[in-house]
């Protein structure tokens, strides 16, 4: 189906999510078919809740994609969303943005607005993501923005260097994409971000299922990691600093952060103040661990 034409829809078979669900499928498909599929949990394909505020990308309903609120379409509405962005007191201008794993866009939408000057390229495996690009309000490709159809651990192997920030945010209805957290991958971003350039990995869940690939991150990076939970979502962000030489000054960031508070609608200084405990916590980890 192409990108602009019109979604198909039929009332939320839901009992928990009213509303009504957008469907990639032709004008003709049968509603009673695919409202069964949907409760059976057995339509292959992603679809969108709109309950009248907001409209929710899912692949299923026990792991939300991402949330738009209609009057405020380019706002961050999930946390770990919000989140994601406290790699901006660390590099406020980037020049150059990668995200994996499209959504419903918000990422875009905001990098769009609160960064100008940055050009962003988002990679996105499945094209019907990329198809629903229109009911995500997502703005057209230009010279800032490019959207790529693309499986992003090959995307980011033949990427030039010089990536400031790379954004991972990468799941389908089986969970976290796996090749993105192997050895492979972290060495390619390294290898990618710029020499003071930053990776931000959301990681949805126990972060124990997670284990080798925060393990691949601490090699990779040489224990320049931070595990930051997200309070309420239940997801954890990886944040991951290139620079060898990286020792944050944490009241320079904070002042940093609020100076962006005031052009940017997050509470990034509060945000820093997670961060700057989730590092002081792995520090003192690794203390103990070497004590023993």
């Amino acid at each position: 189906m192409s990108p602009t034409a019109p979604l198909f829809e039929l009332p939320s078979p839901f009992i928990t999510e009213p509303g009504r669900v957008l469907l990639l499928e032709p004008p003709t498909a049968d509603a009673d078919a695919l409202s069964a599929q949907l409760v059976d949990e057995c339509y292959n394909r992603p679809f969108v809740i709109d309950d009248g505020e907001l409209r929710t990308l899912y692949f299923s309903l026990r792991l939300i994609q991402s949330t738009m609120r209609l009057r405020t379409p380019n706002t961050l509405e999930l946390n770990y969303t919000q989140q994601m962005m406290l790699f901006m007191p660390f590099i406020p201008r980037p020049r150059r943005l990668v995200l994996i794993g499209l959504g419903g866009g918000s990422i875009v939408k905001f990098c769009r607005q609160h960064l100008p000057g940055s050009h962003l390229t988002a990679v996105e495996f499945n094209p019907d993501v990329i198809a629903l690009r229109n009911a995500f309000a997502l703005p057209p490709d230009d010279d800032m923005l490019s959207i790529v159809h693309a499986d992003g651990a090959e995307y980011l192997a033949q990427a030039e260097a010089g990536i400031n920030v790379l954004l991972v945010d990468a799941f389908n209805a089986h969970g976290y994409a796996p090749a993105l957290g192997d050895i492979t991958f972290f060495e390619n971003a390294a290898a990618k971000l710029s020499g003071c350039g930053v990776l931000v990995v959301n990681l949805a869940g126990d972060k124990h299922m997670y284990s080798e690939l925060i393990g691949n991150a601490l090699t990779v990076f040489d224990d320049r990691v931070i595990l930051l939970p997200v309070h309420d979502d239940g997801n954890h962000l990886l944040f991951a600093f290139n620079d060898p030489a990286f020792r944050p000054d944490w009241r320079r960031l904070r002042k940093r952060a609020q100076q962006l508070r005031d052009r940017c609608p997050l509470d990034l200084p509060s945000f820093i103040d997670y961060l700057e405990r989730a590092g002081k916590r792995r520090l003192a980890q690794r203390g103990r661990r070497n004590d023993d």
